[in-house]
C-alpha cells in the first residue's frame, strides 16, 4: 500500500462515519502479511490466529494514537510482533516453562501443527531458527523471508540498524553451524 493511500485509510479509521468499512479493509489488506509474520513468531496455526485477532483488537482500540511518525503497515507489524512476544510470554508463564525450554516448546507445537505443510528441509530450518535467542529469531524471520529492509525493522523493533545487522548476521552464523552440525 502507497502512503497516499495510507493516508486516505487512516483518516477514515480516525472518522467516525467511516471508521467500521476503514478497518474492515486495512483487516482484509492486511490480516494475511500479519498472520504471516506473527505465524513465524508463534509456530502454531491456531494461536497465530489467536494473537492476529488481538492485534486487530489492539489496532482498533488505538488507532486515534497513531501519529503517523512511521508508515501505518510499520506501525502495524509493531503491534503484531510485541503482540507475539507478549503471548510467548504468557505460554511461558501459564506453562511454567523457563527461557531456555521455550525451545523445546515451541519445536513441539510446531511438530505437532497439523497445518504445517512444509518438507523435511523446512523443518530443519525451522529446528534451526528455534534455537536463535527471541531476538535474533525475530530479525532473521523480517530479513530472510520477508526481505525488510533494516531502517524499517528498526522502527518496528525499537532497535538500531547497526544492532539489526550484528544480530542477523549471529543468526545466520548460528543456523550455518546448526546445519553443520547436522552432518
Amino acid at each position: 500500500m502507497q502512503k497516499d493511500d495510507e493516508n486516505v485509510l487512516l483518516e477514515k479509521l480516525k472518522n467516525p462515519t467511516t471508521a467500521n468499512e476503514a478497518f474492515s479493509r486495512l483487516v482484509s489488506q492486511y490480516s494475511e502479511q500479519l498472520y504471516w509474520q506473527i505465524r513465524k513468531i508463534v509456530l502454531s496455526h491456531d494461536d497465530a490466529n489467536d494473537v492476529l485477532q488481538n492485534t486487530f483488537i489492539k489496532i482498533w482500540t488505538n488507532i486515534d494514537s497513531f501519529r503517523s511518525e512511521s508508515k501505518l503497515s510499520t506501525w502495524l507489524y509493531k503491534i503484531a510482533v510485541n503482540e507475539s512476544i507478549t503471548f510467548l510470554n504468557k505460554q511461558r508463564a501459564q506453562h511454567n516453562i523457563s527461557i531456555d525450554d521455550t525451545e523445546a516448546h515451541l519445536l513441539s507445537k510446531l511438530e505437532g501443527d497439523t497445518y504445517f505443510d512444509g518438507d523435511e528441509a523446512q523443518l530443519k530450518l525451522q529446528k534451526a531458527i528455534l534455537t536463535l535467542p527471541e531476538k535474533q529469531r525475530i530479525v532473521f524471520n523480517m530479513k530472510y523471508f520477508d526481505d525488510m529492509k533494516y531502517e524499517e525493522m528498526s522502527e518496528i523493533l525499537g532497535t538500531s540498524v547497526g544492532a539489526l545487522k550484528a544480530s542477523y548476521h549471529h543468526a545466520v552464523k548460528k543456523i550455518e553451524a546448526f546445519f553443520s552440525d547436522e552432518n
